[in-house]
C-alpha cells in the first residue's frame, strides 16, 4: 500500500469578512449556523485573539483557562528543568501523563503526527465551561479540540496552535436503578444505568459499577482509556460477545453542539445525533459531557486462559493454526469467550483469551481438547503451560483484592495522591506513550469459519505472519453474540460488517515513546517505514480472504484512503447528514472524522463548502 504525503498546512486569511452573528441567533438552533468560515487561525495571525479577550474567557471558566507547554520543552537545559525532570520520571505512569493536558498517551505515529500541545486548554468542570471554549472558537475561528482519555492513535485528541476543551476533571460516575431517559416517559421501560462524565475513565466506571455495585457496564479493556471516546467510536471490551459494544448501551447523552448548546440526545430527544454518537466517532458531532449506560447483572465468575506453543517447521505450524481456528470455531465461538488469540512469526502461536460465565474447572474442560492434540504431536512444543483461572464477578477490577492476589497483573498509580483503585493492566502498559510505526485492523467475517472455508483463512493467517505477527481479537466481532446484542448494534452507527464479524484481525508495531523535545527520542523512522510496509502484507494477505473487509476507526490505519466506506460502510451517508445539520460550519474536525474531507489534512483551511 502506499503511504501518501501529507498535506502541508497551508493557511490563508479569509478572503472576505466573515459574517457577524449575535450569540442569541447562534444559541437558536444548530441548524443556524452558517458555512462561510473558510480558514482558522493560528497565534500571530491577524484577528488571533487578544490577551484581554483570552483574560474574558478565562474569568467565564473560573480561572480554568491554562496556557500549554509541553514538560519536555525546557529539557536541553543545563540541568533540565523540573518539569522535564518530573515528566521523564512519570513517563511509564499512564495516570500521570494523562493528568497533563499537554501530554497524551500516543507521542505520535511515523510519517502522521506528533504529540504538541494546543496554544491554551479549558479544564473543563461543567458544561458551562464546555460551552463557554466552543463559543469562543466558534467566535474567534480557532481549531477546537477536545480529550478526555487521550488514547487516540489517529491523534485526534490534541493539535498544534489549538483550543483545548480537557474534560478530564469531569469524571464523577451515579448509578441508576431505574433510568428513563428524558421525554421517554411511557415509551421506554425505566432500567439499571450509570450516568458517567466525559472525563472519567473505564477504571472509575468499574470501580464504580462493577466493585462498588455489583453490575456489570459494558466497556473498554484497558482501563485508562476515556468512557466517552470509547462510547463514541463504538467501544469494545473484553466482553462484548456477551453484552455487544459500549455504543449499543447507550442511553443517553449530554453533549454541547457547536452553537454553544447543552443538549439531551436519546431515542426520543435528538434522536439523529443520539444515533451518530453512537459509533460515529469522538470530536466530529459535539463534546459530550456526561454518558448514561445501561448495566447488568453480573455473572458469578470472570476468568482468562494463557498458553503459549511453539510449531517446529513450517508444516506443523500451519496444522497449528488449523487446528486453533477449527478449535475456535466448535468449543469459543459463542458469548463466554473474548479476546486473543495472536500468531507470530517463528511459528509461535499464543492464547490470551477471557471467559465469563463459566467456572476455572469448565474452562479447563473445554480446552482439554485442544490440548491434547499439542500433547499428541511431536513436532508442537508448549513453550508457556496452560493456565486458567477464575475469581468472582465483582472482583475483576477491584485494586485491592488483585494487589492481594494477583499483583503481577497490574500496574498500579503509584503516585502519593494517587486514588486507590487506579491500576493498569499489566499488558497495556507498554502501550504508555508509545510510538506508533503501523497499525491496521479488519473485520474478518464469521463465513470464514465455515468448514469448507477455513482452509483460506489458515492460509490467509500463515503468509499473514510470514511479515508481521496478527492477532484475532474475538471479543471485536459481534457474531456468536446473542440476538439483543446484536439487535442493540445494529443501531449504531458502528459498521455494519461487525454485526457477521467474527474477530477483528489486527497487525500493528510501535516503539518507545518519542515527544518531541524529550531526551533521546529520535525515531528511527527507516526502521519504522520498513515495519510499517511489513504491517501492509500482513494485512494484504488477510484481506485477501476477506477483500471487502472495513476496520475499526479506534483502531485502524492513519493512511487509510477510503476511510468513509473502511469505517462506516452504508452508514456514512447517515452519519455525514447528522454532521451537516449539528455542525454545518464543521467547528468539530478530526482526523478522518465525520465531515473532514472538507478541510485540510491540518483540519486549518476548508477545501470545499
Amino acid at each position: 500500500m502506499k503511504r501518501r504525503d501529507l498535506l502541508k498546512a497551508a493557511v490563508t486569511l479569509p478572503l472576505l469578512p466573515l459574517l457577524m452573528r449575535s450569540g442569541t441567533a447562534l444559541a437558536h438552533s444548530a441548524g443556524n449556523l452558517a458555512t462561510t468560515l473558510r480558514s482558522r487561525l493560528r497565534p500571530g495571525q491577524p484577528g488571533w485573539p487578544a490577551a484581554a479577550e483570552w483574560e474574558q474567557l478565562k474569568r467565564q471558566v473560573g480561572g480554568r483557562l491554562l496556557k500549554l507547554e509541553s514538560p519536555f520543552a525546557h529539557c536541553d537545559a543545563s540541568p533540565p528543568d523540573g518539569a522535564c525532570a518530573q515528566a521523564l520520571k512519570q513517563l511509564g505512569n499512564p495516570f500521570a501523563v494523562g493528568d497533563n493536558p499537554a501530554l497524551t498517551q500516543t507521542s505520535g505515529w511515523a510519517d502522521a503526527w506528533s504529540s504538541q500541545p494546543s496554544a491554551y486548554a479549558v479544564a473543563a468542570e461543567n458544561p458551562a465551561d464546555v460551552g463557554a471554549a466552543v463559543n469562543f472558537a466558534r467566535k474567534h475561528h480557532l481549531r477546537l479540540v477536545v480529550k478526555g482519555g487521550g488514547h487516540s492513535y489517529q491523534g485526534t485528541s490534541d493539535a498544534p496552535d489549538s483550543l483545548l476543551v480537557w474534560t478530564r476533571h469531569m469524571n464523577q460516575v451515579s448509578l441508576h436503578d431505574a433510568f428513563v431517559p428524558q421525554g421517554c416517559a411511557g415509551h421506554l421501560a425505566p432500567q439499571p444505568a450509570a450516568s458517567v462524565q466525559a472525563g472519567a475513565m473505564w477504571i472509575d466506571a468499574y470501580a464504580a459499577v462493577t466493585t462498588g455495585g455489583g453490575r456489570y457496564v459494558q466497556g473498554g479493556g484497558c482501563t485508562t482509556v476515556g468512557v466517552a471516546g470509547l462510547v463514541q467510536s463504538g467501544g469494545f471490551g473484553s466482553f462484548s460477545k456477551r453484552w455487544g459494544t459500549a455504543a449499543s448501551n447507550l442511553l443517553e447523552a449530554e453533549v454541547v453542539t457547536a452553537d454553544g448548546q447543552l443538549r439531551i440526545a436519546n431515542a426520543c430527544t435528538n434522536p439523529e445525533l443520539f444515533w451518530g454518537l453512537k459509533g460515529g466517532g469522538g470530536g466530529s458531532l459535539g463534546v459530550v459531557t456526561r454518558l448514561t449506560l445501561r448495566t447488568f447483572e453480573l455473572p458469578e465468575f470472570f476468568g482468562g486462559v494463557n498458553l503459549t506453543v511453539k510449531a517446529d517447521s513450517d508444516a506443523a505450524y500451519r496444522a497449528l493454526i488449523a487446528e486453533a481456528v477449527g478449535f475456535y470455531q466448535r468449543a469459543l465461538f459463542n458469548p463466554h469467550w473474548g479476546e486473543q488469540m495472536k500468531f507470530y512469526g517463528g511459528n509461535t502461536f499464543e492464547v490470551s483469551m477471557v471467559f465469563q460465565g463459566l467456572t476455572q474447572q469448565q474452562a479447563e474442560q473445554t480446552w482439554a481438547p485442544f490440548l491434547d492434540w499439542v500433547h499428541a504431536r511431536r513436532d508442537c512444543h508448549v513453550s508457556k503451560p496452560f493456565q486458567a483461572l477464575a475469581a468472582p464477578a465483582r472482583h475483576l477490577w477491584d485494586a485491592e483484592f488483585l494487589r492481594k492476589y494477583l499483583p503481577s497483573a497490574i500496574v498500579s498509580d503509584d503516585r502519593p495522591d494517587a486514588p486507590r483503585h487506579h491500576f493498569l493492566w499489566s499488558g497495556d502498559h507498554d502501550q504508555v506513550g508509545w510510538f506508533i510505526q503501523g497499525y491496521q485492523s479488519a473485520w474478518l467475517p464469521a463465513s470464514l469459519l465455515q468448514p469448507e472455508r477455513q482452509a483460506r483463512l489458515v492460509d490467509a493467517l500463515f503468509e499473514a505472519v510470514q511479515h508481521q505477527g496478527v492477532s484475532l481479537h474475538f471479543n471485536k466481532g459481534l457474531a456468536g453474540a446473542p440476538a439483543d446484542a446484536i439487535a442493540r448494534a445494529r443501531d449504531t452507527a458502528t459498521h455494519p460488517q461487525v454485526l457477521d464479524a467474527f474477530a477483528l484481525a489486527i497487525s500493528a508495531s510501535g516503539d518507545d515513546p518519542a515527544f518531541p523535545g524529550m531526551p533521546g527520542a529520535k525515531p528511527d523512522l527507516a526502521m519504522a517505514r520498513r515495519r510499517a510496509a511489513a504491517v501492509d502484507r500482513t494485512m494484504e494477505a488477510l484481506r485477501a480472504a476477506a477483500p471487502d473487509a472495513g476496520s475499526y476507526v479506534s483502531e485502524s490505519d492513519y493512511f487509510l484512503r477510503d476511510w468513509q466506506q473502511g469505517f462506516w460502510g452504508g452508514n456514512y451517508p447517515r452519519l455525514a447528514a447528522a454532521k451537516r445539520r449539528y455542525d454545518p460550519d464543521g467547528l468539530f474536525f478530526v482526523h478522518h472524522g465525520v465531515g473532514s474531507e472538507q478541510w485540510s489534512a491540518d483540519g486549518f483551511t476548508r477545501l470545499r463548502m
